[in-house]
């Protein structure tokens, strides 16, 4: 099996250090990651200049671009072969509920989605790395379990780990995304010129979290695992909009 890993946090991560180590043993592994932190890139593609593609000391592939330009530049030109499944992350935090718009771990996966190959983005869903060897290994498993009976269509998962010791975690729970609050108003400041600059301020807290979304599972040590879709249309609005352009 052919695995391209990506993620949002750099190459340099020690998530995706993780998250090939957990897969290697039974795939053959090719990683193309940013070169520096882009997370919350969200789905963006570099069109302004072309985009550089070096070579690490252990092997790894990075790109001076996000996380969509790796995926969609190694899919569609980088790589001698096309990839049985593309896998992005470990995040170093969660990605769930409203999260997932902004999410370039999400983003990197959904390229691949869009590309036509099967796609898994994980997550940590604490800061910190905590317990990342036993998310790391519970993706392999996830991974080692896709890969011995592919679905035939392509798909889009997205899963959230506790940072639970191992013996915590309660099993897996196929999920909705939950919804956020608003987030927190910005962050005013002043730079060392006088000028004031302006923080994006924290996610909000989850408001929609009740039994069978993300934020409930991943609460209540259970992995979160959600298929995602990338159809945007408001089903629910097409007979209103129509009804109104009819007026």
């Amino acid at each position: 099996m052919r695995i391209l890993v990506s993620n949002d946090d750099g190459y340099f991560s020690p998530g995706i250090e993780a998250l090939v180590q957990a897969v290697e043993s039974f795939a053959e592994v090719t990683v193309v990651a940013p070169e520096r932190d882009r997370s919350g890139a969200s789905n963006s593609l570099t069109l302004t200049r072309p985009l550089s593609v070096r070579k690490a000391a252990n092997g790894f592939f990075y790109i001076d671009g996000t996380p969509t330009d790796c995926v969609h530049v190694a899919v569609t030109g980088l790589l001698e072969h096309r990839p049985d499944l593309i896998i992005s992350g470990i995040n170093d935090g969660a990605n769930m509920g409203d999260d997932t718009i902004y999410s370039g771990t999400v983003a990197a996966a959904m390229e691949g989605y869009l590309l036509g190959v099967p796609s898994i983005a994980f997550s940590l869903a604490q800061r910190g790395h905590a317990h990342l060897d036993v998310a790391a290994r519970r993706a392999g498993e996830l991974v080692r379990r896709l890969a011995a009976r592919l679905i035939a269509q392509p798909m889009l998962l997205n899963v959230n780990f506790p940072a639970l010791p191992d013996e915590q975690i309660r099993g897996v729970e196929v999920t909705r995304l939950g919804k956020r609050h608003h987030a927190e108003p910005v962050v005013r400041a002043t730079n060392p010129r006088g000028e004031t600059i302006y923080w994006i301020g924290p996610a909000g807290s989850a408001r929609d979290a009740g039994p069978g979304t993300d934020f409930h599972a991943v609460a209540q040590g259970w992995v979160s695992v959600t298929p995602l879709d990338v159809d945007l249309t408001g089903v629910q609005c097409l007979a209103p909009v129509r009804d109104w352009l009819a007026q």
